[in-house]
């Protein structure tokens, strides 16, 4: 019984960290930029837009189609940031932590 003690002391030491970490992320932005930085995008850490900035040169009836691309790179850019700074924060999160199996591969909702 003492293992499952362990067990759930730990679950409940993950939940907070987890708890922690949203919330952490919920207030970081990230920004992701493409086309020289004319077209700029600001994500939460959850990955929720918050903002986009575009070089008013883009403006032009005829950029249109340069316009919808570089808005598309921007917001993938900021979106492989965002994923990268959730694993590193996960890591801080499940540091420590014997967890059968690791987290690998584990998706989590936000």
């Amino acid at each position: 019984m003492k293992n499952l003690g362990n067990m759930l002391k730990q679950a409940q030491q993950m939940q907070t960290r987890m708890q922690e970490m949203q919330a952490k992320l919920e207030a970081m932005e990230v920004e992701g930029a493409s086309g020289a930085g004319m077209v700029k995008v600001k994500l939460s850490g959850k990955g929720d837009l918050r903002r986009v900035t575009i070089d008013p040169s883009l403006m032009a009836a005829d950029e249109k189609e340069v316009l919808e691309d570089l808005l598309v790179a921007a917001h993938a850019d900021a979106k492989q940031k965002v994923e990268a700074m959730m694993a590193e924060e996960m890591q801080k999160a499940t540091a420590g932590m014997n967890i059968p199996g690791g987290l690998g591969g584990l998706k989590l909702p936000f």
